[in-house]
């Protein structure tokens, strides 16, 4: 079984280069009891292409559960 998420990896640190600093953040649960590794690809796909990851870069991932 797999779990998508989301989450940031940088913070705001006006003294870091670009004004951000390395930091994953908190896991924030899309889905959870996704059967298949290939179907939780393509969920984390489809919301990376939908979803602008913005400043502190929100992506979408899965971990094995």
């Amino acid at each position: 079984m797999y779990k998508v998420f989301v989450r940031n990896w940088w913070k705001r640190n006006p003294t870091w280069p670009d004004g951000r600093e390395p930091s994953p953040g908190r896991q924030h649960t899309l889905q959870k009891r996704i059967k298949t590794e290939e179907e939780a690809r393509a969920i984390c796909k489809r919301y990376n292409a939908t979803h602008e990851p913005g400043f502190l870069s929100r992506k979408a991932e899965y971990t094995e559960t």
